[in-house]
């Protein structure tokens, strides 16, 4: 049986952080700039933090050099250790299950692929007790292009856990058309499921290889993986 590598996002698919990300970046471009409000009508589903900033920088006719993004990510940082502490924040349906299931399993390793840069990233897992299923990810400070972070992730695990594990045995989980993306130029396996911003429907119509309700589905699939 050859091993998996469960790659996972954060954000609408194993956890719902109550709108912490966005109002903690709100928070920093008013903290910095005195603008309200800065990311009303911009997207962020899907993409990197290190994007994110850069399009709201834009849309404001802002420069994002001399230091600019180390600021806002710095004030967007500790907005959001405050934020995360919400009462809407929560464990997205069968998260937990899977995990564990997944954990248990001889060949089977646990990592993210996020956008969120990995501070961002464990303070809203840590929020839900979730940082001890992920030894290893890649993040949106590896690199901002979240087409590049499966590799990221992979060279990770080879280097912490001496474990090398071709891209065609990764398993991206992911909730937007962008987890199908980043997944399908190296051959790896996208599941996406419907908690997040995106319908079902157009989820389907992504191309991913699985297209899932909620997590609680994924569980009809470990066996399918474990003979694979």
């Amino acid at each position: 049986m050859a091993n998996k590598f469960v790659l996972f996002d954060i954000d609408g698919t194993l956890i719902d952080p109550g709108g912490a990300g966005r109002r903690s970046v709100n928070k920093a471009f008013y903290q910095m700039f005195s603008i309200r409000d800065a990311f009303a009508g911009i997207a962020m589903a899907g993409k990197t933090d290190i994007q994110i900033i850069k399009e709201g920088l834009s849309v404001h006719g802002l420069p994002s050099g001399d230091g600019v993004l180390v600021s806002i990510l710095s004030r967007y940082l500790k907005n959001l250790k405050v934020e995360i502490n919400n009462k809407r924040r929560h464990i997205k349906p069968g998260a937990i299950e899977l995990l564990n299931a997944l954990n248990a399993m001889d060949g089977y390793w646990l990592g993210l692929l996020t956008g969120n840069i990995e501070q961002g990233a464990r303070i809203k897992l840590g929020a839900l007790d979730l940082n001890r299923y992920f030894p290893v990810g890649a993040f949106g400070d590896d690199n901002e292009d979240r087409n590049a972070l499966l590799p990221i992730a992979v060279e990770k695990l080879r280097k912490t856990k001496n474990i090398d594990i071709p891209y065609g045995d990764c398993v991206v989980v992911g909730d937007t058309p962008k987890d199908v993306q980043c997944s399908k130029p190296f051959g790896a396996t996208s599941v996406v499921v419907s908690t997040g911003p995106y319908s079902y429907e157009s989820l389907l119509e992504a191309g991913a290889d699985y297209v899932l309700r909620d997590l609680s589905c994924a569980m009809d699939l470990v066996d399918k993986f474990r003979v694979q």
